[in-house]
């Protein structure tokens, strides 16, 4: 991920490499910010969304996962 542009991101399963949520936003920062930022947003989408959280990584989202996700 770029410290200087923004980017598109979301969270994708460890094992499956599914894409599970992905970031409304643009974003920008170091890579420990940005994981810290779409972490945090997506426990703030529900509390149970916590036990999923050591399941997921950040990555940034293609065009295509955008156009195919739900």
């Amino acid at each position: 991920m770029s410290n200087k542009q923004p980017v598109n991101v979301g969270l994708k399963d460890k094992v499956t490499n599914k894409l599970v949520a992905v970031f409304p936003h643009s974003i920008e920062g170091s890579q420990e910010e940005i994981e810290k930022k779409v972490f945090d947003w997506y426990y703030a989408q529900g509390c149970s969304n916590e036990n999923e959280l050591p399941k997921l990584f950040v990555d940034v989202i293609t065009e295509d996962e955008l156009k195919n996700f739900h």
